[in-house]
């Protein structure tokens, strides 16, 4: 049930970053997207480049993901994530300043972060040993650094391919995440109804804490 919400946040994330990523594609004539034909062209290649990455790193486990490997492709899916909140956040700090609008935005970062933080404890639930509890410390580092590097980039450099590249990156890399842990809770969980279900919840929590 819980991984199954963990899927939920991740295909929330997808949708997220798609949102700010659609605004540099689509510029809003009645042409729609294809009018930005060197954007479109670098959100498409990065967005196969993140899922073939994360792919490749899955295919050297032999004998199927360990809890560890999945949590570290689940921990870089979402670095790649919190990489371009994080030059969203420099961005806007580069140009109105350390002001309280933007300590909101921050606020809420940090709330995702924290949210996002699930997904990569997630393959480690059902384990109590301390050394799992431990490996998931770092793996959380990895998803959550590079909010800050982000931040430090956008705040001197704001470029709109960049932004779309990591975008794309973000996406692919989340999207090849999801499926083999949809893959496993399709194998172990006796209903199908709790996986919807708890895809569904985790979905509605993204969202939720996506709002503040």
């Amino acid at each position: 049930m819980l991984n199954a919400v963990a899927v939920g946040i991740l295909v929330f994330l997808i949708g997220d970053v798609f949102s700010d990523v659609s605004s540099n594609l689509y510029n809003g004539s009645l042409y729609g997207y294809g009018t930005s034909p060197s954007l479109d062209l670098t959100f498409t290649a990065s967005l196969v480049l993140g899922f073939l990455l994360l792919l490749m790193l899955g295919e050297r486990s032999r004998g199927g993901l360990s809890p560890t490997r999945l949590s570290l492709l689940i921990a870089l899916g979402i670095g790649f994530q919190n990489l371009t909140e994080g030059l969203v956040f420099g961005s806007l700090g580069s140009i109105i300043g350390i002001t309280g609008i933007t300590l909101v935005v921050l606020l809420g970062f940090t709330l995702q972060n924290a949210t996002e933080g699930f997904p990569i404890a997630s393959p480690f639930i059902a384990k109590t040993e301390q050394k799992s509890l431990i490996l998931v410390v770092p793996l959380l580092l990895i998803g959550g650094l590079p909010t800050i590097l982000g931040a430090v980039v956008g705040y001197y450099y704001n470029f709109t391919a960049f932004d779309t590249f990591f975008d794309g990156l973000a996406i692919g890399g989340i999207l090849y995440v999801i499926l083999p842990i949809i893959k496993t809770l399709f194998r172990e969980t006796n209903t199908s109804r709790t996986v919807y279900l708890g895809v569904f919840l985790g979905f509605i929590l993204g969202f939720a804490v996506n709002l503040l």
